[in-house]
């Protein structure tokens, strides 16, 4: 079995916060998942920390611009050492593109990661916006179009990962969030997994929050989901 990288989601509202947990959790996790709430409210101190303490960085800011743009941010997100970084499929090529000549560009070269669908499980929001595939159809022509643009990986859900690493083959690096250890609260995720699971099925990384963040001892939950990793 493939054994992930564990990313920890900083879902919280300053950099004095996220740097709590930080503290917290310790040296079990090395790898943290900066999103937009955090980025907007404190996004340039959170990295500076992080790469302070000799912490990996996924900035999940979901880009989506023109190519122009995408690409300046792509640079700017380098700077301060993120490793990987999200943009929509749904820009198109030429914008993936950028981005990921961009990253080649910079010295740290991060990966440029690809979100395909945001979808309801019935798919009902597709076709609100014209889209008449299901969503696993959409998910798949996305993740071909990401890839064969030069995209380094996909952020996929666990009902995904499986078939995408079946199509995409070995190499892209597939990240699955809605990760939740077995009999585990599920909060706001539908369509979740345990970690083995999303291993098992290819996932290259796990994106982890409430269930380490959250947890009475952070640092002991995260090792109990390192164990059920093998």
């Amino acid at each position: 079995m493939n054994t992930p990288d564990i990313i920890v989601a900083l879902d919280v509202q300053s950099s004095r916060e996220a740097e709590a947990v930080v503290e917290r959790i310790g040296d079990p996790v090395h790898f943290y998942k900066v999103g937009l709430e955090l980025f907007v409210a404190d996004g340039p101190a959170t990295l500076t920390m992080l790469r302070q303490k000799g912490k990996r960085i996924f900035l999940d800011l979901k880009l989506h611009d023109i190519p122009r743009t995408v690409e300046r941010a792509v640079h700017s997100a380098a700077r301060f050492g993120a490793e990987l970084l999200t943009i929509h499929a749904a820009g198109g090529k030429a914008m993936i593109a950028a981005a990921a000549n961009a990253a080649g560009e910079t010295d740290a070269k991060p990966m440029i990661v690809m979100l395909t669908v945001f979808t309801t499980p019935d798919g009902s929001d597709l076709n609100d916006i014209g889209v008449s595939r299901d969503p696993a159809a959409q998910v798949e022509a996305l993740a071909k179009l990401a890839i064969g643009a030069g995209a380094h990986g996909l952020v996929c859900s666990p009902q995904e990962v499986g078939r995408l690493r079946t199509v995409l083959g070995a190499v892209p690096y597939l990240i699955t969030p809605g990760v939740r250890p077995a009999g585990g609260d599920l909060g706001d995720q539908k369509r979740v997994a345990t970690p083995a699971q999303a291993a098992k099925d290819g996932s290259s990384a796990l994106v982890i929050g409430r269930p380490i963040v959250e947890a009475p001892d952070p640092r002991a939950a995260a090792l109990e989901i390192l164990g059920q990793l093998g």
